[in-house]
């Protein structure tokens, strides 16, 4: 095996990539600071017992653990920041009002999260801490829609789904209650026959809104469908009416309803999204609702959010183009140096090409250069005579 092969769903990111990147996390941070979210930076290893607090077995399968070597404790390398930034509100600043924090980072699985999926995402997201109501949700899905128009997205869909729907008919069955991870995970994989062979061991009325939850799949007219053929409880009526409302704070923005999705079943206590682009077969934003996670480190608190993977979104956008940049000879004469800082200090790419190098292609596109004239240093397009000589 050589020594340059990587570990499978790892790979290193190379130039261009990394440029696109990087442009993509200062744009989204900046438009995060522009909703008055401040930005918080986690560490990538924390104490197991506290990384995996509240938030479900899944995230427990995807972290990798290791051993302090000064404590003697359990440690994980973070699979998610969620939990780490809910930590830092309900336990670091312990505010008494509404809190909105902003992230990015690295996080690391043991198994990649879909077809395609690194293993080493490099997360971003934003949190809304301390409001219940549906102006949170609100903000947190328009913003995350932001992301994805101020990205450069071409196309993309917004999937919304309420766990409100199928808790309420968990709440309503005892023997549903009781089998509610085996419920949850049918549904997950929309598989139907298997929730149809739970009949014998629930309710009728249950049993049939059930199955019919895979079905109720499709534009904002679905919601009308779900009132006629689900139980007339009132969670379920109310879940129904935040995604309602929900929908019609998107405006034009193409939207779709899918009462089945229960993804972050574990954790998430409400109103879950997640937004889809042609071809694509992962959601490249989810958020959503998870009130009360942050009780296990002293705080119950009320929270909605989004995360997504900044590689992942990087990668559906166009290739990106060579910088344009200014090529210049390599020297130490005081009024080329000077003229090298005044061109950059202005924010223009400068190459100084190296001795025997002048041929050598990289990122950079140098359509202009950097020439003596009558002891003057000017900046010529490249196509120009004058750069020749």
């Amino acid at each position: 095996m050589g020594k340059w092969l990587l570990p499978e769903s790892l790979a290193d990111i190379l130039p261009a990539e990394a440029r696109r990147i990087e442009e993509l996390r200062r744009l989204l941070l900046d438009l995060y600071r522009t909703y008055g979210y401040e930005l918080v930076l986690p560490p990538l290893v924390e104490y197991l017992d506290s990384l995996l607090s509240g938030s479900g077995g899944d995230l427990d399968l995807h972290t990798f653990k290791l051993v302090d070597q000064l404590s003697g404790r359990s440690l994980g390398i973070r699979a998610d920041m969620t939990p780490q930034v809910t930590r830092i509100d309900a336990h670091l600043l312990n505010r008494a009002g509404t809190t909105r924090l902003c992230y990015y980072g690295s996080v690391l699985h043991t198994l990649p999260r879909g077809l395609w999926a690194t293993r080493e995402p490099l997360q971003i997201g934003a949190e809304i801490y301390g409001h219940a109501g549906p102006e949170a949700d609100i903000e947190a899905l328009q913003l995350a829609v932001e992301s994805v128009r101020r990205a450069g997205v071409p196309s993309f869909r917004v999937d919304l789904s309420h766990l409100g729907v199928v808790q309420a008919l968990l709440d309503a069955d005892p023997a549903a209650a009781g089998l509610s991870d085996v419920i949850f995970g049918l549904l997950r994989d929309k598989d139907v026959p298997g929730l149809a062979a739970l009949a014998g061991q629930l309710r009728p009325d249950t049993a049939k809104a059930l199955t019919t939850l895979p079905t109720l799949y499709g534009d904002l007219d679905v919601l009308q469908r779900a009132r006629k053929v689900l139980p007339a409880l009132p969670q379920i009526a109310q879940a129904l009416d935040a995604l309602a409302t929900l929908g019609q704070a998107l405006g034009d923005q193409q939207v779709g309803v899918d009462l089945a999705d229960v993804h972050g079943f574990q954790y998430h206590t409400g109103i879950v999204f997640a937004v889809y682009c042609p071809g694509w077969p992962n959601a490249i934003v989810r958020g959503g609702r998870y009130d009360d996670v942050g009780e296990v480190y002293g705080r119950a608190r009320p929270a909605t959010g989004f995360s997504l993977d900044l590689r992942e979104l990087a990668g559906l956008l166009p290739a990106p183009i060579a910088s344009p940049a200014i090529s210049a000879p390599w020297g130490l004469e005081p009024a080329l140096v000077q003229a090298v800082r005044t061109l950059r200090d202005a924010g223009h790419i400068v190459v100084q090409v190296l001795p025997g190098h002048e041929h050598e292609q990289q990122e950079f596109l140098c359509d202009r250069a950097l020439v003596s004239r009558d002891g003057n240093w000017q900046v010529v397009p490249l196509s120009s005579p004058q750069a020749a000589s």
